[in-house]
């Protein structure tokens, strides 16, 4: 089973590589053997329901995770313009979306007006960083972004983030640390943004290992740890893969150590609802296997940033998944 893109679309020009940071961690070998797990809440139901049930999941497992969270308004109806986008419906035909959101998600923002997710869910989203887990940015609207961000210019990429960013800061009384793009959908001056917002480490790519962006040819000083395994909803219905054999995919993918650990990232909506069951035998798998699950906060504090290799950032494919997204091109120098 593949764990990385397997077809990249376009190269970036690369340019020498900016200085090291000044802050440098060295790689705990002891605790070498890692998965960071990364949350997505991309909508109302799956912060209501689904985040509960995965904080107490990982409070009974003593397992750490980042959570990143949809701050704006719940659209998720408005994906139905997706049906246009090549592959899309044979995803859809292996895994049922209607199960796993909900008839009233996929109402929002068409025939129902969208809820306000930050407005509405704030005392979930500070519980969760009450009970220590890491928590961060997804998105404003999470459709919004998955489906304009690629073709969007500098202004709206900003007010994009500026909103998610203020929301997060109203909730949390403090700036966010990190980000996790929605849809795995990047452009350029998103990259430029998270460094100048101050973010060490962000999660918006697809790849095999950390490293440091190199968007168009510009170096970005925010480190990326990309998701390096397979999403449920990326295998579910593959080869005769059910709900009740996912696991196994997981497992058998991490037999082996990577040398800067794994990260894999969940969907409340899926693995916090219906697929609960698939994550626990997930993590009871991990755990025989040895694994440590950690936040990517932690997975980061493990780096030593001054080796850490450039990769250009480009939008390639990735089994099981429609459309193009953003991935762990080239290494620079090649």
């Amino acid at each position: 089973m593949p764990i990385v893109p397997v077809t990249v679309i376009r190269f970036a020009d690369c340019v020498a590589a900016p200085a090291s940071a000044s802050l440098l961690f060295s790689f705990d070998r002891q605790a070498m053997k890692t998965i960071a797990l990364k949350v997505d809440v991309d909508t109302y139901r799956g912060t209501r329901e689904g985040v509960p049930r995965l904080l107490e999941l990982f409070q009974s497992r003593g397992v750490n995770a980042t959570f990143l969270f949809s701050l704006g308004r719940d659209h998720t109806g408005r994906a139905i313009k997706r049906v246009f986008r090549r592959g899309f419906m044979k995803k859809v035909s292996r895994t049922s979306v209607l199960e796993h959101y909900g008839l009233m998600t996929l109402l929002y923002g068409t025939l129902l007006p969208g809820p306000d997710i930050g407005r509405r869910c704030g005392d979930i989203l500070r519980s969760t960083e009450a009970a220590g887990f890491e928590v961060g940015i997804h998105c404003w609207d999470h459709v919004r972004w998955q489906d304009g961000v690629v073709n969007a210019d500098a202004q709206w990429t900003k007010a994009e983030l500026d909103l998610a960013s203020e929301r997060f800061t109203e909730i949390f009384g403090h700036p966010a640390a990190t980000h996790g793009a929605a849809g795995w959908q990047m452009n350029r001056t998103a990259y430029r943004l998270e460094q100048r917002m101050g973010w060490t480490y962000a999660s918006d790519t697809r790849g095999s290992h950390p490293f440091w962006p190199i968007a168009e040819g510009e170096p970005i000083q925010c480190v990326q740890l990309p998701t390096t395994l397979p999403t449920l909803d990326e295998l579910l219905g593959l080869d005769g893969i059910t709900p009740e054999t996912v696991h196994n995919q997981l497992i058998q993918a991490t037999a082996h150590e990577a040398e800067y650990g794994h990260v894999f990232t969940l969907h409340a909506e899926m693995e916090g609802m219906k697929l609960l069951p698939a994550m626990e035998r997930m993590l009871d798998g991990w755990e025989a296997q040895g694994y440590q699950m950690v936040s990517m906060g932690e997975l980061y504090g493990m780096l030593d940033l001054k080796n850490l290799p450039y990769h250009a950032v480009e939008m390639g494919e990735v089994d099981g998944r429609a459309g193009l997204l953003a991935v762990q091109g080239a290494r620079y120098p090649s």
